[in-house]
């Protein structure tokens, strides 16, 4: 199975890149997978629902989010009605919507798509790792799914790889998002797992984080809140990973990093 996973959409420019270029990078990368995290989408903060359908029609399996997730309150009844939407599993119980999905693909397989967040440096959440302990319980890498994939929203790499070394071999891939800079560190880990600390983000890096730059920087000079940040509306560049797993045990066979267009230095898997 190939497995395409985009990172952090960021604001109106991350989003018509993405859209822009789902169809061509299934068809060219041949992707049965394609998941997006897309919590920054709306102007940087959360997600509407008319951004997550368009996601989905330009080809996204599902979509995940992080401590975003709310910011866009209309979001709240549509994830409840929309089980490929889904949010961290760790929020506290009665949170709408759900942790995973099992997709079907176009061939008839089923993935899990599980998105959890770290605690370090972030909000007080129910543990993710005993959370996704109980989620995996319930499904098989290689029997009752073809593959699993976890977006781990997190900001200390630290966490990230305490978090995928601790399911290594339960997972196909393991990727970080939140702090929307591309790592360099892609590998298979020694159980079988794909991981990367942070896959980047899909947005304008002429920025600080994908928001414009003067307003983000005048906060560090200042050290106190100044104008609302807006998302850097430059051309954005495409960050992702393409995983291609093993048909019979579902655990990754390698990792490659994909970026294209904008300010960094393209990237284009093998195929």
């Amino acid at each position: 199975m190939r497995i395409l996973f985009l990172g952090d959409v960021v604001g109106r420019s991350g989003r018509d890149a993405v859209n822009a270029a789902l169809p061509r990078l299934r068809a060219d990368l041949r992707a049965d997978l394609i998941v997006v995290n897309a919590e920054n989408a709306s102007h940087g903060f959360g997600l509407a629902p008319e951004m997550a359908r368009t996601l989905f029609a330009a080809g996204a399996d599902a979509i995940s989010l992080g401590n975003h997730a709310w910011d866009r309150k209309e979001l709240i009844p549509y994830i409840a009605e929309t089980p490929r939407l889904i949010r961290p599993l760790n929020f506290p119980p009665g949170t709408p919507g759900a942790g995973s999905v099992v997709v079907e693909l176009r061939d008839g397989r089923r993935a899990l798509v599980l998105n959890a967040m770290g605690r370090l440096y972030m909000q007080t959440l129910d543990c993710p790792f005993r959370g996704t302990a109980v989620e995996l319980a319930r499904h098989r890498l290689g029997g009752t799914v073809s593959a699993i994939v976890i977006d781990f929203h997190a900001e200390a790499s630290s966490e990230k790889m305490a978090f995928a070394h601790s399911f290594d071999g339960q997972a196909s891939l393991i990727v970080g998002t939140h702090t929307h800079i591309p790592t360099a560190d892609e590998q298979v880990l020694p159980g079988g797992t794909a991981f990367i600390s942070d896959v980047g983000m899909c947005g304008d890096y002429d920025s600080v984080i994908g928001m414009q730059k003067q307003a983000a920087t005048t906060r560090f000079w200042r050290q106190m809140p100044g104008e609302r940040l807006a998302p850097a509306d430059g051309e954005a560049t495409v960050c992702g990973v393409l995983v291609e797993t093993d048909d019979v045990t579902g655990l990754a066979r390698r990792i490659a990093p994909l970026r294209q267009g904008g300010r960094l230095a393209p990237a284009w898997p093998s195929v």
